[in-house]
């Protein structure tokens, strides 16, 4: 069978997916909750569910490609914006199918989730992903909030334009600062900030995550003495699986 994946590209497939390797955290808790037993590798990233019990190959930048081929999977999954090119190309070079996804919005990750399952794996839709839909995939809220989200320190980088971030930010009535023009004019999506203009960016809240830099309450916070500081779930606000249901309630918040 031949399919399509979210780049357009043709992807070959086996009649029926049972291996599956998965180099992206968010799609390796997706895929568990339905099939946990049919995932025989992930990366060292994807820590959830916690007690899955398989072969890592890695991380998302550096995978072990020729670990991931003696595996012989029916099927890897990736994404653009996590995974390298050149790994997707090797496996490929190598017979092994690869599916990538592209996420920058919510309703982008539940659509690719939706074709991921139906198309790619044929397994059944898991029942957070039509909740997921429920919840995300509405009209937007008014703005309530300004916030910028840092997601390194020294150098500072923040989150930018056309995020899956700051979409689901967006939907919860909260506008990312830094996805504005006169903060942003090139429209990167994670540019360098200095921290006097995150600081001094007029915003609500300075939202600190716990991913991919680890800020806590002793690390980051003092540096924003004129913006109030919430630490929050960076799986919760940068992941597009089973978390986007329990994300909802929680950010709200």
């Amino acid at each position: 069978m031949t399919t399509v994946d979210d780049l357009g590209t043709a992807v070959q497939l086996t009649a029926q997916v049972r291996r599956v390797v998965s180099l992206v955290p968010s799609l390796t808790e997706a895929l568990a909750s339905v099939g946990a037993d049919r995932l025989v590798a992930a990366t060292e990233w994807c820590t959830h569910p916690a007690d899955l019990d398989v072969p890592r190959v890695r991380g998302t930048k550096n995978p072990d490609v020729r670990a991931i081929v003696d595996l012989a999977p029916d099927l890897v999954v990736a994404n653009k914006e996590e995974n390298r090119e050149l790994d997707v190309r090797r496996l490929r070079e190598a017979g092994v199918p690869v599916w990538v996804t592209d996420i920058q919005s919510v309703p982008q990750a539940v659509e690719s989730m939706e074709r991921l399952f139906d198309e790619a794996l044929g397994w059944q839709r898991p029942p957070w992903l039509a909740e997921a839909r429920s919840l995300w995939c509405g009209a937007l809220p008014p703005v309530v909030r300004r916030v910028v989200v840092p997601i390194w320190r020294d150098p500072w980088m923040v989150v930018g334009a056309r995020t899956f971030t700051g979409d689901l930010l967006r939907r919860l009535g909260m506008v990312n600062v830094w996805e504005l023009p006169a903060h942003n004019p090139d429209g990167e999506r994670y540019p360098h900030a200095d921290l006097e203009a995150i600081d001094g960016a007029d915003a609500d809240a300075v939202l600190l995550p716990d991913e991919p830099y680890v800020f806590t309450e002793t690390d980051g916070p003092e540096a924003f003495p004129r913006t109030p500081v919430e630490l929050v779930s960076g799986r919760l606000m940068t992941w597009y699986g089973p978390s986007l249901v329990a994300a909802h309630s929680s950010l709200e918040r």
